[in-house]
Order: structure tokens, then C-alpha cells, then sequence
């Protein structure tokens, strides 16, 4: 860590005012203070605290958070590809990863670069320090999509929602949306048959360097909550549901993976344990409600297990920016995002996934949900000041 510190130090003085490098300053910036913890504090007068966990080491926690989710959705786009191929008898595990693997990390490095590049020319272009925030979103958007979008409408995506989500409303910590839905939903609505039209839009079709099996085709996969939608029976097991053998976006079919990633972001207190319960609770209690009715054929747990809806409820509900910020207030703001999810599911037969456009949704009423909380605050003690 030395020889590293002592290199930025050695760099820092071609970025400066005056130095030949001084058009790539913010650059310079996002990097040393993703290796090292700023040792300085806000500009504004008054007493600071310092901690070594800051926002970029909060964003880095949220990464790794992730892994499990992304590794296994790596393993499956493999394992769905030899499935449809009828090969599976005939794959390895190594094989169906690094298949995976390759049909991945395309997509993370268009996101990254389109961001982050969009995020540096900002910065520079406002003399601003760089905005850590897309440290997640980045990775995150290939998460959340089919992997056979292509590559050329994620990269305008991601541009549209960095620009107009994020950027126009100030850059991280102000934007009202989350970044990475917005990606998404601005795939849904402007290229809906790569996100839902076609059911074959849920599995890698071609071999990639050599691995994995050419599907045919005439083979199509439905996602289990577009099979219920269609009005077919569930053609997958409970086990392979909860496990993530089934056709979905990269990063959402595995609920035990996701679990893993929950348990890190619990035990380090970056995300809301109250938000996440809630989200659960709420999503439940109305996929029960809807089954005792004879509105939906799901139970309440298949309702948890299937689509994005335990991804959302961990890792985008979570959000502290977009999120309710009131104690009070995140537990009315998860359990609304779990009732409205699985509304839009079982009452929109065309839209069989609903936890998309249920945290877009209540991100927009999470700041009337505080301001209520803290009116009703404020009322409660200016009632004891006058009784006193």
C-alpha cells in the first residue's frame, strides 16, 4: 500500500492546476480516493467526524454484496443454454460458468464504460469530485436484463438514465429514481420484444468462443411468472425456483445467492433491515390475500421466490438515496413496494413482473412518506412543549 500511495503521490502534481494532465483531474480524483480514504472534509465550516467507511467504501460493500447473485447468474445463462440445447448430460460445470462468463461481461463492461464515462466527463466538466453512486448502478444494470439484450440499446440505456435519472438532478445522492430500474424501464418501454415479447430472449442461443451449444430455433423458454401469465401450468420444481435453475434476468433467478448478499448488507448496517422486512411482508400478505381469492394461482412464498422480487427487495428498495429515510417511514415504504409488486402482477396479465415499476413508483412517494413522518414529528413535540 506504500508503493501505491507513494505512485499517486509521485502522479498528483500532472493533474493540479497547471499540470499537463490537469484536463483529467476528476480522473485522477476517483481513482486515488477509490484506493484510499480522503483524508479531508467538507468545505463548509464546523466540526467533522472522520470515518475510514465512506461512501465509495459503502458502494464497494454493495459489489461484493452482489457477487453471489452474479456469479450464479453467470453459471445459469450457461446451464439454460445447455438445457435448451438438450446437451446438458454433456456440459460441465466449468464449461456452463465460463459460457456464462463470456456472455456477461460484455454487457458489465458497456455499463461501466458508458457510465463511468459519462459520470468523469461531468465531473471534469463542473470541476466536481466523481460521483461513486454508479460504482453499483453499474453493475447492477446487467443484472436486471435478458442476456440476449444487445449491447448497442443497453449503452443508450444506461446513457439515458445516468443523464436524465441521475445527472440532471445534481449526480448521486439527489437523483429521486433508481438509476439502474430506469435503465431497465427505458428498455421495457422503448424495446419491449428483447425485454418480454419473446420468449427466447431469456437464453443465450449461440456458442461463444467455442462453449456452450447452438439452440435451436424453434426453442422458446418462458420465465415461470410468464408461463402463469400465459395461462400454462409451472413447468419448473420449487426447488429449482428457489435455488435459480429457471430462465430470468442474470442476477435475479437465485434467491439463495441473493440471500447471501443480504446477509452482508444486514450485518454491516448499510442496508435499511426494516425496508427489506417490509418489502417481504407486504408482498406476501398480498400474494396470499390474491390466492385466497382465487385471483392468482401463486402462493404467497412462489410470489417471494419468482422474478425480481427478492433482487428488488434487497438490493433496490435498499437504496438509501431513493429510499424512505424516516424509520417510520421504511416500513410504510417497503410494504407498499411488496403490495404494488405483486398488484401489477396478478391484475396485469401482460405485465407479468411488477417489481420494476413498484419501486420506480414509490420512489416518487418516498419523500411525501418522510415528510409526513416528520410532520407528525413535529407535531407530537411542539404538543409536549406547550403541556410542559
Amino acid at each position: 500500500m506504500n508503493a501505491l500511495r507513494k505512485f499517486f503521490d509521485n502522479i498528483k502534481p500532472n493533474f493540479e492546476e497547471g499540470g499537463k494532465l490537469h484536463a483529467f483531474r476528476s480522473l485522477y480524483d476517483g481513482f486515488e480516493t477509490f484506493a484510499f480514504v480522503p483524508n479531508t472534509t467538507a468545505g463548509r465550516c464546523g466540526t467533522h467526524v472522520h470515518d475510514a467507511i465512506d461512501s465509495k467504501r459503502i458502494m464497494s460493500l454493495v459489489v461484493i454484496a452482489l457477487v453471489p447473485a452474479l456469479l450464479f447468474g453467470m453459471y445459469n445463462v450457461g446451464y439454460q443454454n445447455a438445457l435448451a440445447a438438450g446437451q446438458l448430460e454433456n456440459a460441465t460445470f466449468w464449461g456452463m460458468f465460463f459460457y456464462g462468463f463470456l456472455a456477461v461481461l460484455p454487457k458489465i463492461i458497456v455499463s461501466y464504460i458508458v457510465g463511468l464515462g459519462i459520470e468523469f466527463t461531468v465531473a471534469q466538466w463542473k470541476n466536481e469530485e466523481i460521483h461513486e453512486g454508479f460504482l453499483v448502478s453499474g453493475i447492477i444494470i446487467p443484472m436486471i436484463v435478458p442476456v440476449n439484450t444487445p449491447l448497442w440499446m443497453l449503452a443508450i440505456a444506461t446513457a439515458f438514465a445516468v443523464i436524465f435519472a441521475k445527472e440532471i438532478f445534481g449526480g448521486t445522492g439527489m437523483n429521486i429514481f433508481n438509476v439502474a430500474l430506469i435503465t431497465r424501464a427505458f428498455l421495457f418501454f422503448s424495446y419491449p420484444s428483447v425485454m418480454t415479447g419473446d420468449d427466447s430472449v431469456w437464453v443465450a442461443q449461440h456458442t461463444i468462443l467455442g462453449l456452450g451449444f447452438d439452440v435451436p430455433d424453434t426453442f422458446s423458454a418462458a420465465t415461470p411468472l410468464g408461463e402463469i401469465a400465459q395461462g400454462a401450468a409451472l413447468s419448473t420444481s420449487f426447488c429449482d425456483q428457489l435455488c435459480g435453475f429457471i430462465p430470468g434476468s442474470i442476477g435475479e433467478t437465485s434467491v439463495i445467492a441473493i440471500a447471501l448478499g443480504a446477509c452482508l448488507l444486514l450485518w454491516t448496517g448499510v442496508a435499511s433491515w426494516k425496508t427489506m422486512l417490509s418489502v417481504f411482508v407486504g408482498g406476501a400478505l398480498t400474494g396470499w390475500m390474491y390466492n385466497a381469492l382465487g385471483l392468482s394461482p401463486l402462493t404467497a412464498c412462489q410470489h417471494i421466490v419468482l422474478g425480481g422480487f427478492c433482487f428488488g427487495a434487497v438490493f433496490m428498495a435498499t437504496d438509501p438515496v431513493t429510499s424512505a429515510r424516516t424509520e417510520g417511514g421504511k416500513w410504510i415504504y417497503g410494504f407498499l413496494i411488496g403490495f404494488v409488486a405483486v398488484t401489477v402482477r396478478v391484475l396485469n396479465p401482460g405485465y407479468p413482473e411488477g417489481m420494476m415499476l413498484a419501486i420506480l413508483l414509490m420512489n416518487l412517494f418516498a419523500p411525501l412518506i418522510d415528510y409526513c413522518f416528520v410532520s407528525r414529528n413535529i407535531s407530537k413535540r411542539a404538543k409536549r412543549a406547550i403541556n410542559k
